[in-house]
């Protein structure tokens, strides 16, 4: 009994000294790690700033702004930009906590966050009309910015973005609360150096394939800090709140709607949830068409591709950015 006490004892010791270098090596990476360089500028609108990256020039087009998805930083959305940036202005951010953008004591409401982007395209001068484009759960955000600011939207471009009664009706399982604590986990790493020493180490935690390494090189300054999962968790309490009021905004009248849908699932991962794979493809795309019925004028089209591929794959992006470009086309400028 006393020799597997010791035994004990020696092994606890052992764990504790490693945790210890561990600590003591992210802290050291954390303080000699390089500043983040942002690929635009960080934007002060009242007590913290939000990365803003704005390229092309304003023409007789609208202006593209894009709102991200959870988590999802602004890089995700590079072919989007170089696509359609000589033909228009396309703005991307990063809201509150996400990406390169500050953290805010600010509550992550969907008004408020909608106000917050409201307020940093009118500090950079970006004017309206705009046509806004979300990712995710960036389209409910879309929505909730065009109810509120009705004059400024010309137009709506939904990206894989789910319909507000997708889980009800896809009958799709709770996520699992230990992934919850996860991300907490990981923000106490990040804030001790040792997410950016390992995500140095073994590459880049975030994925978004077939980005140009340009790109994805700058996903290591996303983990330099805790600020990001931080950032993440904040705005994730709020979700059950910004689905309910985007279902509450259902009639676009004859703003133009583009609808993109990526038809590329995890089928294994349906079935072990006990899933028909064929029906959930069936009804999402059931949904995604009445997304694009809320308006007149909308319309829906489905892309060999994932969540994130239809368009961080330059192929996918194309078909997206032609779209828009055909969109602009339709807009009255006043």
């Amino acid at each position: 009994m006393k020799v597997l006490l010791k035994i004990c004892k020696g092994i606890l010791k052992s764990i504790g000294l490693l945790v210890a270098i561990i600590i003591f090596a992210g802290l050291i990476f954390r303080l000699f790690a390089p500043k983040p360089q942002p690929p635009g500028e960080l934007m002060d609108i009242g007590g913290f700033s939000l990365h803003i990256n704005s390229i092309g020039s304003k023409s007789n087009k609208p202006t593209l702004v894009i709102e991200s998805g959870a988590g999802a930083p602004t890089e995700y959305y590079y072919w989007l930009g170089e696509g359609l940036k000589d033909s228009m202005q396309v703005v991307r951010y990063d809201r509150a906590g996400i990406g390169y953008s500050d953290v805010s004591d600010t509550p992550r409401d969907p008004e408020t966050i909608a106000r917050e982007l409201h307020n940093l395209l009118e500090k950079a001068g970006i004017s309206p009309p705009y046509i806004m484009a979300g990712h995710s759960y960036g389209g409910h955000y879309i929505r909730v910015f065009t109810e509120l600011y009705p004059d400024d939207v010309v137009g709506l471009v939904f990206l894989d973005a789910p319909h507000p009664n997708e889980s009800e009706r896809l009958n799709m399982p709770p996520e699992p609360k230990f992934l919850n604590t996860l991300y907490y986990i990981g923000a106490v790493s990040g804030d001790l150096g040792i997410l950016g020493m390992f995500d140095r180490i073994l590459g880049p935690i975030l994925w978004a394939p077939g980005l140009p390494e340009e790109v994805t090189e700058r996903y290591h300054d996303y983990t330099l800090s805790g600020k990001y999962l931080w950032g993440y968790l904040k705005e994730e309490k709020w979700y059950p709140g910004l689905v309910e009021i985007s279902g509450t905004i259902s009639d676009f009248g004859s703003v133009p709607i583009r609808v993109f849908a990526g038809t590329n699932l995890n089928e294994k991962a349906l079935l072990d949830m006990g899933l028909n794979p064929e029906e959930i493809k069936t009804e999402r795309r059931r949904m995604q068409e009445e997304v694009a019925s809320l308006s007149t004028n909308g319309k829906a089209f489905f892309l060999e591709g994932g969540h994130i591929t239809i368009f961080s794959q330059k192929e996918n992006a194309d078909i997206i950015c032609n779209e828009i470009l055909k969109l602009s086309g339709e807009v009255k400028m006043e």
